[in-house]
């Protein structure tokens, strides 16, 4: 990832920035949510799990950061200071990161998934 651009990166570019950030910084159970067409709220989601309360604010706060240093957004953030399940909201992405308790508690993916899509084991 590099400067500052001028103009704000399309959704896709945006993905896959954070697409790798997230990888990078060991985040876990990643999955991402085609959400063209389907949502006015975003473009994309994108679903992972940290291992602690401390990993999942630690990728929050990371993630928030890059978007503003090499994207130029302001994301904003909810539930970083409980690190149990924190959202960030980069406008055509939208993140969440759990814990895996949580994660599976509220099965957000399910929500997403067409009807009678399999899910993993």
């Amino acid at each position: 990832m590099g400067a500052v651009t001028s103009s704000k990166p399309d959704g896709e570019a945006l993905l896959a920035g954070v697409l790798t950030l997230l990888s990078d910084n060991k985040a876990e159970d990643i999955v991402q949510i085609d959400l063209r067409g389907k949502s006015s709220v975003c473009d994309h989601m994108v679903i992972c799990s940290g291992r602690s309360s401390r990993q999942v604010s630690a990728l929050a706060e990371k993630l928030a950061d890059t978007l503003k240093a090499e994207y130029g957004i302001l994301s904003q953030t909810e539930g970083r200071d409980t690190g149990d399940w924190v959202l960030i909201d980069a406008g055509d992405v939208v993140v969440h990161v759990f814990r895996p308790e949580v994660r599976e508690f509220y099965q957000l993916e399910k929500m997403w998934q067409p009807v009678g899509a399999a899910t993993g084991a």
